[in-house]
């Protein structure tokens, strides 16, 4: 291996040109995007001989008038054994998983497979959409997408991917279009356990497939039974039963949902105020998303008296985006000052 040489990484998703070396294990790869990444070259493959920079075996001098033709130079996209198959991921890295509460987040495109891919990625505003990102992923890379907070989840709720695949400079098998929608859960981007290990990232990652074997992957879209089990119970296998909290429960046809923040997270460590009312407020939504088919549904929404922010935020969400619904301070006799009652109209 040598300067100008063109390597593939062996334990992960990337590659790209030698520009150095760092002692003798570690050699320096500039990506496609310019950026040196330090790799152990036991873990680099050459994929392309720089034959420019071998040194030539004669020292004779050339005369200075005697010019050699220059060569072109060709590159084919480097291809793995048994990946013609097309399986591509969507993956949300956050950038600092010791401070899951506040850390930004990156979303990637992951082509695991021989092809390139063109991609749109959009996320929804009600019934139509905005594009995000687009481009084209090379065979056997992955993409950054885009960056994000937690105050960007809003405008998340619901994401499509949509894929085309080929190759540019060979015959390929066809192979479908993909168009994939689902619901991005934000609840899981406050949970460490969310992130798990990948072959794809150093670190921790929420990784959704969007491709597998050439087909389109099981559907994501989150069931309103699965939203349901999630937001308004609480497993006794999650909670030891020293800590096990007050599960919400349906009284003569009536949901309770307890606002609580103490009632919705095991640890709410890092949470500044406005991340936990960004949180009691997507449980609000998701909860009359689930509901919104079920015309006459009266649902209490528990958010206590306190200093009435949270009352007010939801007041004004019902004002703002839910204009349909009615609501109503709910039954004092059962819950005092603090909770509203609103109606699927």
């Amino acid at each position: 291996m040598k300067i100008g040489d063109k390597v593939r990484f062996l334990s992960e998703v990337g590659g790209g040109t030698v520009r150095g070396f760092r002692g003798k294990d570690i050699a320096l790869v500039e990506d496609e995007d310019g950026f040196e990444i330090p790799m152990l070259i036991r873990e680099c493959v050459v994929i392309q001989t720089d034959e420019y920079n071998i040194p030539l075996k004669s020292a004779k001098p050339v005369a200075p008038e005697v010019e050699e033709e220059e060569k072109p130079i060709t590159y084919r996209a480097p291809e793995i054994r048994g990946n013609d198959v097309l399986n591509v991921l969507l993956a949300y890295v956050p950038q600092d998983i010791k401070a899951i509460s506040s850390t930004p987040f990156d979303a990637y495109l992951v082509n695991d497979s021989n092809y390139f891919i063109d991609y749109l990625y959009l996320a929804s505003e009600g019934k139509e959409w905005r594009l995000r990102s687009r481009g084209t992923v090379k065979p056997n890379m992955k993409m950054h997408l885009e960056e994000f907070t937690k105050g960007d989840l809003n405008q998340m709720e619901q994401i499509a991917v949509q894929l085309l695949a080929y190759k540019d400079d060979r015959s390929f098998t066809l192979k479908p279009v993909i168009n994939q929608v689902f619901r991005l859960d934000a609840v899981k981007f406050y949970k460490l356990h969310t992130f798990q290990p990948s072959d794809f990232f150093r670190e921790p990652a929420l990784v959704y497939e969007i491709a597998k074997d050439d087909e389109l992957a099981q559907p994501m879209v989150v069931s309103p039974d699965d939203i349901k089990e999630a937001l308004l119970q609480k497993k006794e296998t999650d909670i030891p039963a020293k800590v096990q909290r007050k599960q919400h429960q349906v009284k003569n046809e009536i949901v309770e949902v307890d606002l609580h923040i103490h009632e919705l997270l095991d640890d709410t460590t890092g949470m500044g105020n406005a991340e936990m009312l960004n949180y009691q407020l997507d449980v609000f939504r998701q909860t009359l998303e689930e509901y919104k088919h079920k015309k006459g549904q009266k649902i209490v929404f528990i958010h206590g008296k306190g200093d009435g922010v949270l009352r007010r935020a939801i007041l004004d969400e019902l004002k703002r985006k839910y204009k349909t619904y009615q609501s109503q301070d709910a039954s004092f006799r059962e819950y005092g000052f603090g909770a509203t009652m609103v109606t699927i109209h």
